[in-house]
C-alpha cells in the first residue's frame, strides 16, 4: 500500500474512530459545547434576521443547517427551517448582487435597494452578534464563575511538620479557605508580602485579621523558626538567620463581580481578547503559517510535534475538543474559550473578501464612495469572481488542513 493510499485510510479510520469516541468524552461536557456552537451560528444569523426585519428588507429563508430540507414552514413571508447537514446557518435576503433576478414587486425590499448604513448593518450584523455573545459570556464568567486574584490570598491547605499535631497557623486559629487581609496593621496585597513579613518574624507573635464567609477575624499567631521545623526527616530552611514559618499553603482567591461591577470589567476583557484576535487572524492568513500547515500535514513528525501543535489553527472538530477537554479545569475556562470563538470568529467574518460579511461591507462602500448624485453606482462583481475564487480555495485548503490534522493528529490535551 502506497504512502498516499495509507494517508487516505488513516483519515477515514480517524473519523470512524473519532465518532465512536464521541460519547466517551466528558458527559456532559459534549452536548453542552455542541449547543454552544450552535447558539452561537444561530446567534449569527439572528443578527442577520434581525437587522434585515428592522429595516424592512424582505427575509425569505431563515434555516439551520445545509444541504436538502428536513422540516419547514412558512410563518408570514419568512420560511423557517432545518436541513440535513447541521454545519452552520443562513439568512436569505434577495437581491444581494445586482446581477441577482428579482421580481420587481420586492425589488425595493432587497438587500442591493437599500440604504448604505442599512447595508453595512446588516452585513455587519452576523459579527456584532458574536460581540454581544463574547460580552455575555465574559459577564457570566466574572459574575457566576469569578477569576483568580493576585491581590485576594486565601489559605489552601496546611503544612505538617514532624513532632508536632498542629502547626503555628491552625493553634492560632487559621483555617482552610480564610482570606488573609492584614498582618499587624500592614495590608496584604500579593503572596510576596504575606511570606516576606512571616519570614522576618520567628519566635514574634503576629496580628493576623482574616476575612471568613464573609466575616472579620483577628487572630494571633507566632511563626516558628523554620531551622527547627522537619518536612520529611528536612529542616524547611537553613542558614545563620531565623526564618519564620506558620505552615500554610497559600493561592489567588477566586472573586466574582458584582453585576454591575462585570459590566465594565467584560469590556475590557473584550477589548483586549479582540486585539489578540485580530493577530491571531492576520497569522493564520499569513504564508509561513500555510506552509507549516503544508509541512505538518505532509510529515507525521512534524504534525505530532507539540509546539506546532499548540500553535496551528483548529477546525471544527480541534476546538470541541479542546472545550470539552477544558471542563477539567472548571466551567470558567469553557466560558473563556467560548468567549474567544466568537470574537474569532466575528472577526474572521469581517475580513473585507467575499464570500465573507466583510466583502460586501467593502463593495457596499466602494460603491458609496463611486456614486453620485442622481447617479449610484453599481459594482460589477462578475470583474471580481477570480479573487472570489482564490480566496475561496484559500478557506478552502485552510479547512481541509486543519480538519485533516485534527482528526488524524489531534492536539494533546493542553489542560492535562
Amino acid at each position: 500500500m502506497n504512502a498516499q493510499r495509507w494517508a487516505v485510510v488513516r483519515f477515514l479510520v480517524g473519523v470512524g474512530v473519532g465518532a465512536a469516541l464521541l460519547d466517551v468524552w466528558a458527559g456532559w461536557a459534549l452536548p453542552v459545547v455542541i449547543l454552544a456552537i450552535v447558539v452561537m451560528v444561530m446567534g449569527h444569523e439572528f443578527g442577520h434576521f434581525i437587522t434585515a426585519k428592522r429595516a424592512g428588507l424582505l427575509v425569505s429563508d431563515f434555516f439551520v443547517g445545509f444541504g436538502p430540507v428536513v422540516w419547514s414552514t412558512t410563518v408570514g413571508e419568512t420560511r423557517y427551517g432545518v436541513r440535513l447537514l447541521p454545519l452552520g446557518g443562513y439568512v436569505k435576503v434577495p437581491g444581494m448582487t445586482w446581477s441577482d433576478a428579482v421580481d420587481p414587486a420586492i425589488e425595493a425590499r432587497t438587500y442591493r435597494a437599500s440604504s448604505y448604513p442599512r447595508k453595512v448593518l446588516f452585513a455587519s450584523a452576523g459579527s456584532l452578534m458574536h460581540i454581544v455573545m463574547a460580552l455575555l459570556l465574559a459577564w457570566a464568567s466574572l459574575t457566576f464563575v469569578g477569576l483568580p486574584s493576585a491581590s485576594h490570598i486565601g489559605i489552601d491547605s496546611f503544612t505538617h511538620f514532624q513532632g508536632q499535631r498542629r502547626n503555628p497557623a491552625q493553634v492560632a486559629g487559621l483555617r482552610l479557605g480564610d482570606q488573609v487581609l492584614s498582618i499587624d496593621g500592614v495590608p496584604v496585597t500579593n503572596v510576596n508580602r504575606l511570606v516576606n513579613m512571616v519570614h522576618d518574624h520567628a519566635g514574634q507573635r503576629l496580628r493576623i485579621v482574616v476575612e471568613r464567609q464573609g466575616v472579620r477575624h483577628t487572630l494571633f499567631a507566632v511563626p516558628e523558626d523554620g531551622r527547627h521545623l522537619l518536612v520529611a526527616g528536612k529542616p524547611v530552611a537553613t542558614g545563620p538567620t531565623p526564618v519564620g514559618y506558620l505552615g500554610i499553603g497559600l493561592n489567588d482567591m477566586i472573586v466574582h463581580e458584582s453585576w454591575l461591577g462585570a459590566v465594565p470589567a467584560s469590556f475590557s476583557k473584550v477589548v483586549s481578547t479582540v486585539g489578540l484576535a485580530a493577530k491571531g487572524i492576520v497569522h493564520v492568513f499569513s504564508p509561513g503559517e500555510f506552509s507549516s500547515l503544508f509541512h505538518q500535514v505532509t510529515d507525521p513528525a512534524a504534525a505530532s510535534n507539540r509546539t506546532a501543535q499548540l500553535n496551528r489553527p483548529q477546525s471544527i472538530v480541534g476546538v470541541v475538543r479542546i472545550a470539552v477537554q477544558s471542563t477539567q479545569l472548571g466551567v470558567g475556562v469553557l466560558l473563556e474559550i467560548l468567549m474567544v470563538l466568537n470574537i474569532f470568529v466575528g472577526l474572521l467574518n469581517m475580513v473585507p473578501m467575499l464570500p465573507l460579511d466583510g466583502g460586501y461591507v467593502l463593495i457596499a462602500t466602494y460603491e458609496r464612495i463611486r456614486s453620485r448624485k442622481g447617479r449610484p453606482y453599481h459594482a460589477d462583481l462578475q470583474r471580481l469572481l477570480p479573487v472570489v475564487y482564490a480566496f475561496s480555495l484559500v478557506l478552502l485548503a485552510l479547512f481541509a488542513a486543519t480538519l485533516y490534522l485534527d482528526i488524524v493528529h489531534p492536539i494533546v490535551n493542553p489542560f492535562q
